[in-house]
C-alpha cells in the first residue's frame, strides 16, 4: 500500500518567497527613507535610524548603502551619516509637479509679470534648502532668470528669508544653530534674527545684492493646507529696478499674490 502524502498548508514556491522578501526590502527602505525625511536634524546615523525603526544596524546599514548608490541619499565619509541625495530631490519635484502646484502659481506669477515686467518665480522648501520650481520671465530685454532646481540655504536671499521667517521659533532656532554654528557670517546671528522679525511684521522680504551682487527681489511666503510655509513667491530683477520707491508697491503685490496661491494649496487663514 502506498504511502499516503500529508501536507500542512500550500508550500510556498520560490516566487511566492521571493515576493515576499522584496516586498519587506521595500518597506524597509521606505521606512528609512522617510525617517530620514522627517528626522528634525538635517543627516542621520545608522544607530538612530535603528533605534528609531527598530530594525538592527545590519539591516539599516544594507538598506542606507543601497540608498547611497543609487543617489537617494549623501552619505558624509567623515561622520557616516545621512541625508537626502539628488536622486529623493528628483523624486520630490516629481511629486511637486503632479500635484501641479506650479499650474496654481502660474496664472499668478504671469499678473505679478505684467504689473511689475519684473521676473516672477516660485520656491518651495527642502528641509534646510529651497529650490526654484518655476518662473515667469520679464519682458525687458535686461532681465533676471534663475536656476531651476538648484538648491540655496535659508539665510542668504529674499525668498529665502521669506520661507526662513515663516517657520515655527523652536524649528528657526534649530536651522539657525545648524546653519551658523562655526561660520564666520558677515551679518550675525542677532542681526538676522531681527531681519526675519522685520519681515515677519511687513509680509514680506527684501534683497538688494544680497544673494547676487546685481540682483534684488521682493519675496512672500507661500503656505500650505497644513499651515506650514510650503515656499515663497518673488519679484526679481536687476538691482537698480528693485528700487526703494518700488519696494512698498511690490511688496503689497508679492504678498496677495502669494496669498492666492496659498489659498490654492488649501491654506486657510486662523479664523478665516
Amino acid at each position: 500500500m502506498a504511502a499516503e502524502r500529508v501536507t500542512r498548508g500550500p508550500v510556498p514556491s520560490s516566487a511566492d518567497s521571493e515576493d515576499g522578501e522584496t516586498s519587506s526590502g521595500i518597506t524597509r527602505a521606505l521606512k528609512v527613507i522617510f525617517a530620514v525625511a522627517e528626522s528634525p536634524e538635517p543627516d542621520v546615523g545608522v544607530s538612530e535610524l535603528a533605534r528609531t525603526l527598530g530594525y538592527s544596524k545590519t539591516v539599516v546599514h544594507r538598506v542606507v548603502r543601497t540608498l547611497v548608490a543609487s543617489g537617494f541619499f549623501l552619505v558624509d565619509e567623515r561622520t557616516r551619516r545621512y541625508r537626502l541625495g539628488p536622486g529623493a530631490v528628483s523624486v520630490g519635484l516629481a511629486a511637486l509637479a503632479r500635484m501641479e502646484v506650479p499650474s496654481i502659481a502660474q496664472p499668478h506669477m504671469e499678473r505679478l509679470v505684467a504689473a511689475t515686467s519684473e521676473t516672477a518665480t516660485l520656491s518651495a522648501r527642502y528641509g534646510d534648502q529651497r529650490m526654484y520650481l518655476a518662473q515667469v520671465l520679464s519682458p525687458q530685454e535686461i532681465r533676471m532668470a534663475v536656476p531651476l532646481g538648484q538648491l540655496f540655504p535659508l539665510h542668504v536671499g529674499g525668498s529665502s528669508k521669506a520661507i526662513l521667517a515663516s517657520l515655527a521659533p523652536d524649528e528657526l532656532a534649530a536651522y539657525l544653530d545648524r546653519a551658523l554654528a562655526g561660520t564666520v557670517s558677515v551679518t550675525s546671528r542677532e542681526e538676522l534674527e531681527e531681519q526675519l522679525r522685520r519681515i515677519r511684521r511687513r509680509g514680506y522680504a527684501v534683497s538688494r545684492g544680497e544673494r547676487q551682487v546685481d540682483a534684488g527681489s521682493v519675496a512672500a511666503p507661500v503656505f500650505d493646507a497644513t499651515g506650514r510655509v510650503y515656499g515663497a513667491l518673488s519679484v526679481c530683477g536687476p538691482v537698480g529696478r528693485i528700487s526703494e520707491d518700488k519696494i512698498e508697491e511690490y511688496g503689497t503685490l508679492v504678498t496677495e499674490a502669494a496669498a492666492a496661491v496659498s489659498i490654492g494649496l488649501g491654506h486657510r487663514r486662523t479664523g478665516a
